[in-house]
């Protein structure tokens, strides 16, 4: 798949991913749920690779 994005989407996906990634990190810091925290690691790994693809 290929996403074609001029440079102010490009900017907002990434402010949006970068809400996102620090409100995960905020929610993983505060969760007992061994399963559920590893779910959200995983889900920042995703996240982090989407960021890095824009830059």
């Amino acid at each position: 798949m290929k996403l074609e994005l001029n440079k102010t989407e490009e900017r907002m996906l990434v402010d949006i991913l970068e809400t996102s990634l620090n409100q995960l990190q905020d929610e993983i810091s505060h969760t007992d749920a061994y399963d559920y925290r590893e779910m959200l690691k995983a889900r920042k790994v995703v996240l982090q690779a989407l960021k890095s693809k824009l830059h």
